[in-house]
């Protein structure tokens, strides 16, 4: 395993969320911290092409006299949301700006690149941020997040079905997670793993007093029953706004963060469902500083981590400490390589070596050139929280 490449200038985006179809990546929304977001700023998609890790910005959408179509006709910026890929098409729930949390269903045409708002029927959940989706054959399911109108964190499932756009309230059987939100949820052999985020110590309601379980929970989408494995190993500690990943019938875990240690992770953890045991990973190269509210996915033998932010990296007795913003929005991407093939290790040793390229086939050079420069599309690298 090795941290293969790590390129800046992408989109700077934290908190967003984005699906793979075929060989591309699509991020929607997230923020920035130096910008606002109101009702008329509608949503980004920004694509991966992930074979030249080149992105491009797919332009805002216009009416017939050519101007910006807003909200409701498409969404608004936001963050907190979700995102399923179903048929060539992304289906995006949930999530909030600055002024509003929203329950309306978007739909994405990644062939046309038009947004549309499908007309559902059912169990509407609550308008909520911070919660999870999962896409399971034509079934899309909700779990957890924060409830706007309630004000209080959920443990419930939801589930659409997207063949006929029927919302329902699953009923499950067994113990529950706790009430969260920031939590990952991740499909493995039709089994719904629920890892970290964040509760609170007495009730449902958010007191300030924060809990993170570190309680590894799946629930079988076939019997609708929690189960906790009580799995062995070097279990991860509790954590919100990390990211978890499928390959290889493994569960990976990376990043995250913990207000109560006050502690942004850059760890990888694994988790193996025959075994029940969970392992820290060591690989080869570069990783990722610590960060939070990232996105990590998986195309073929390789994960492509992007966004999210951390502390500014300052030697505490620095004169210029306290006139840095608390956070860094990150604008860049890192390859994770599960298996490298000889011709990748051949590469990072020509990169890590300094070997002079100028012999080397124009393949070669081409690939390593996509490895190594930066994309051009950054907003300006500002943050407060």
């Amino acid at each position: 395993m090795y941290w293969i490449a790590h390129l800046d200038g992408g989109p700077c985006r934290v908190n967003h969320t984005a699906v793979v179809v075929g060989d591309f990546i699509y991020s929607f929304g997230g923020y920035c911290s130096s910008d606002e977001y109101k009702l008329n700023h509608t949503i980004d998609v920004h694509v991966l092409n992930t074979h030249n890790l080149r992105w491009f910005l797919i332009p805002p959408k216009r009416d017939s006299t050519g101007a910006l179509l807003e909200y409701p006709a498409v969404p608004f910026q936001r963050y907190g949301h979700s995102a399923v890929a179903y048929k060539q098409k992304v289906y995006m729930w949930g999530g909030r700006n600055d002024e509003m949390c929203c329950s309306i269903l978007f739909c994405f045409d990644t062939i046309t690149h038009q947004w549309s708002k499908p007309e559902v029927n059912g169990e509407i959940p609550a308008v909520r941020d911070g919660h999870t989706a999962c896409i399971v054959d034509h079934n899309m399911y909700i779990f957890g997040g924060f409830e706007e109108q309630a004000n209080r964190f959920s443990c419930d499932v939801h589930c659409l079905n997207l063949e006929t756009m029927t919302w329902s309230y699953l009923s499950t059987t067994e113990q529950p997670p706790s009430y969260r939100d920031f939590h990952t949820a991740t499909v493995l052999d039709n089994k719904m793993y629920i890892f970290g985020g964040r509760g609170d110590r007495h009730s449902p309601f958010h007191t300030q007093e924060e809990i993170y379980c570190d309680q590894l929970v799946y629930l079988d989408l076939s019997t609708r029953k929690w189960t906790k494995p009580n799995a062995t190993g070097s279990v991860p500690l509790g954590r919100r706004s990390h990211s978890a990943f499928v390959y290889n019938k493994q569960l990976y875990v990376f990043g995250g963060y913990n207000s109560i240690m006050e502690k942004h992770f850059n760890d990888l953890y694994c988790y193996n469902p025959s075994l029940n045991r969970w392992s820290v990973v060591t690989a080869r190269g570069v990783p990722p500083r610590p960060r939070r509210r990232q996105v990590c996915l998986v195309i073929d033998k390789r994960m492509y981590l992007f966004g999210g932010t951390s502390p500014y990296a300052v030697p505490i007795h620095s004169s210029n400490r306290q006139n840095l913003p608390l956070l860094l929005d990150y604008s860049d991407i890192h390859v994770f390589d599960f298996e490298p093939t000889l011709k990748t290790l051949a590469i990072r040793a020509v990169l890590d070596y300094e070997i002079d390229q100028s012999l080397l086939p124009q393949c070669i050079r081409s690939e390593i050139r996509s490895m190594t420069m930066s994309n051009t599309i950054s907003r300006p690298l500002n943050s407060t929280g």
